[in-house]
């Protein structure tokens, strides 16, 4: 039975560890916190579980949430121009009767930890330090790092040869209650907006520690408009400039969330970050080598709403990757070759965040607005548009050139005899 170790319990870490478990693996996860001490933390940026995701979720009777969370079926998308313009798509999130859900990360990771230890898993509550990654080299065949803060991180240098167009993030969340249905009526609907003026927002249905609320999420660049928080307010203050910030910036978000209240006094999170993709082998003093994942070596951009999609996409390459090796060492030739299967994937979808956040680089790009347009008109469109937030790697057959997005268009248009 293969040792393997997993540094860190987080979406992707925990994934795999359920992963690797149910195929056999002796498995250990260390972690800094207790499922305790995470279900009482602070909280952490929310994100979608898109229908994809989900279903590897469920491989592992991983899917604990989705009789209680609100299942989120429908997306609509709001562009504000800065004339005043705006235009908004919906889409169905799924060709079938599949959904999204978002629940609170706590939650998430607190009952994923629990049940691996439930399930005969190992973990270890312990702080790690890279000399102890040395030490545990020799005790393990393979060690997998899922947590990038600190001196960990550092082991991981950034690779501008996949990407280079880091840009300093500022966000706010704040989980919330009393927020009003959408206009047609929808309470699990999920709203996203970018605005040439400011940033951009999410605001999604969730599940929460005390049951279903939703998820306010402004994310701008760095000293742009929507980074109002240089003082760290205290929760009510920050959820009252929130507000203000959507009053100016995406009025229809504002009419939503305008009576909104905090779910408790930990609703409330500021943060920064710089998306970036480093190198996934770290090497260790005594010449080891050990595998960085997910956040550890591509950080998305919060933009989009796809850091648990490349979570999952990640845990599911390396499990497979790890499957198929068999007995064979795990050498740096394996971890680079684990990597790769895995960018297949973050690729594209580093493409597209790169898309959404040079958006406004300039004015909106006039086939974006003809794709929105139509959108409008052709359920089709907005329906690929949303689905392709599940698997960002479509975008590129239709969207990011004016030329094929343009031709897209009137193929749909001559479909339906316009």
């Amino acid at each position: 039975m293969r040792k393997i170790l997993i540094v860190g319990a987080g979406h992707a870490g925990l994934h795999l560890a359920h992963g690797l478990l149910t195929h056999g693996y002796d498995v250990t996860v260390i972690t800094g916190q207790s499922s305790m001490e995470i279900r009482t933390g602070k909280p952490s940026v929310s994100q979608f579980t898109f229908p994809t995701a989900l279903e590897h979720e469920r491989e592992f009777d991983l899917d604990f949430w989705s009789a209680l969370a609100p299942q989120i079926r429908e997306q609509k998308l709001f562009v504000y121009t800065a004339d005043g313009g705006v235009s908004f798509l919906k889409g169905s999130s799924h060709p079938g009767n599949g959904y999204s859900v978002s629940v609170d990360r706590r939650v998430k990771m607190a009952d994923w930890l629990e049940f691996f230890e439930d399930r005969g898993g190992k973990v270890v509550i312990h702080g790690v330090t890279v000399t102890d990654l040395d030490y545990f080299s020799r005790m393990f065949e393979l060690i997998i790092v899922a947590v990038g803060h600190g001196e960990l991180g550092q082991l991981f240098d950034n690779d501008t040869s996949r990407f280079s167009g880091a840009r300093p993030r500022s966000l706010a969340q704040a989980h919330i209650y009393d927020v009003w249905p959408d206009p047609d009526g929808d309470e699990n609907i999920s709203w996203a907006a970018t605005a040439q003026t400011a940033g951009n927002l999410m605001l999604m249905p969730m599940l929460g520690q005390d049951g279903p609320c939703h998820n306010l999420l402004l994310v701008d660049r760095k000293g742009g408009p929507m980074d109002a928080w240089p003082d760290r307010p205290r929760p009510e203050e920050q959820l009252r400039r929130m507000k203000d910030l959507l009053r100016k910036h995406a009025p229809h978000a504002f009419e939503r969330i305008k009576d909104a209240t905090l779910i408790d006094g930990r609703s409330t999170l500021v943060e920064e970050l710089t998306p970036q993709v480093r190198n996934p082998v770290g090497k260790l003093p005594s010449g080891g080598r050990v595998l960085g994942m997910a956040d550890v070596v591509v950080t998305m951009d919060p933009y989009t709403g796809e850091t648990w999609n490349n979570s999952t996409r990640c845990a599911q390459a390396y499990l497979e990757s790890i499957i198929e090796h068999g007995d064979q060492p795990f050498d740096e030739d394996f971890l680079v070759a684990a990597f790769d299967r895995f960018w297949e994937f973050g690729q594209d979808n580093q493409r597209w965040a790169e898309f959404v956040s040079t958006l406004w680089d300039q004015d909106l790009p006039p086939h974006v607005g003809a794709v929105m347009g139509a959108a409008a008109q052709y359920s089709e469109i907005a329906d690929r548009w949303v689905q392709a937030w599940d698997d960002p790697s479509d975008f590129k057959n239709w969207l990011f050139d004016p030329q094929v997005a343009l031709r897209y268009v009137e193929e749909v248009k001559a479909r339906h005899g316009d």
